[in-house]
């Protein structure tokens, strides 16, 4: 198993390192505003795409950054992971970009459609029962056995300030447009990409808010903010957002997130799902609920819009035919 370096604190010219190491890799992906969400809600709200992403999601970032900083003999051992889905996707897809053999370990009840495009990138995934098996320890298993660097999903430098990178392209959008954004939001699980999110917005406007959202009964990040200490989730599943479901914030990204972020914002599954169908409507959007959860704090108020510009990132689109149904076959709430 290969050891990495020790990390000095990630800061706004590691996400701009970064946003130079995925330039041509990743897309600029679009942020998107509508005349009538905007006149429902009173103010300016702009998504930001990141479901239009390689791979479906953000998690290509902070993995292709991940692999990209890595040595050459590092990744000539090749690497594993673990994820319910998204970062096993952007890690099997970079390790393919550079050339680097990838071992995934993955939830049983992952759905099968990312575990489908794992596979197709060319990863070997493992997959073990998420309330009876430890990933992290097959994973470590894994790593000593072949001499594979881990990449975690979240809580390293080179993760979250790849996953930055879309921070400072919302940063960048807004400016283009002459906008100065009051607040920022962003989905957040282990809290890579809404800690990455804040160090590149406020890079660009210091005196933007960001805030992490997450999904009611996961929403570590939110008490461990207001208690001061880290907290834990009481179970592991049970959350239609099955890409939120970290047991508590990252070793990195907590202080991080306690210097860097807002209040949490916490919604319902309900409220996801009519998220998901009004990105569907208005934006023509596809978005898994764990991606939509930012956009449903934004719609039901607990992320203020009216009389301010404010950006929530949706982060993935890899959701299940079944589940995407859910939402649509919901009764929409057409603004008038």
């Amino acid at each position: 198993m290969s050891s990495l370096p020790t990390f000095a604190t990630p800061t706004f010219a590691d996400v701009q390192a970064a946003a130079r190491r995925l330039e041509g890799i990743t897309i600029r992906t679009p942020l998107l505003e509508n005349e009538r969400v905007n006149r429902t809600l009173g103010g300016r709200l702009f998504l930001k795409a990141e479901c239009l992403q390689r791979t479906g999601s953000f998690k290509l970032r902070g993995a292709y950054n991940f692999l990209a900083s890595m040595s050459e003999a590092d990744r000539a051992r090749g690497v594993a992971g673990w994820s319910s889905g998204n970062h096993a996707q952007g890690l099997a897809e970079a390790a393919r970009l550079l050339g680097t053999k990838a071992t995934i370990v993955m939830p049983a009840d992952a759905p099968a459609l990312k575990v489908a495009n794992t596979r197709a990138s060319g990863a070997e995934v493992v997959l073990y029962d998420r309330v009876k098996d430890s990933r992290e320890e097959i994973g470590q298993g894994i790593a000593a056995k072949t001499g594979a660097t881990i990449v975690p999903p979240y809580d390293h430098p080179w993760i979250l300030t790849g996953q930055g990178t879309a921070g400072l392209e919302i940063a960048e959008q807004a400016k283009a447009l002459g906008v100065t954004l009051d607040a920022v939001a962003a989905p957040c699980s282990g809290g890579g990409l809404a800690t990455g999110v804040a160090l590149g917005v406020k890079g660009v406007s210091p005196t933007t808010t960001v805030h992490a959202g997450e999904p009611a009964g996961f929403d570590d990040l939110a008490r461990s903010l207001a208690a001061g200490t880290k907290q834990k989730n009481e179970k592991l599943s049970g959350s239609i957002c099955d890409a939120l479901l970290a047991p508590t914030p990252g070793d990195v990204t907590f202080p991080l997130a306690q210097r860097l972020l807002g209040p949490g914002l916490v919604v319902t599954d309900e409220e996801v799902l009519e998220a998901m169908e009004l990105a569907f409507r208005e934006f023509k959007l596809v978005v898994e609920p764990g991606g939509a959860v930012a956009l449903a704090a934004a719609l039901t108020g607990k992320l203020p819009v009216k009389g301010r510009a404010v950006a929530v990132v949706c982060s993935g689109g890899n959701v299940d035919h079944a589940t995407f149904k859910r939402a649509l076959d919901r009764m929409p709430n057409v603004p008038a």
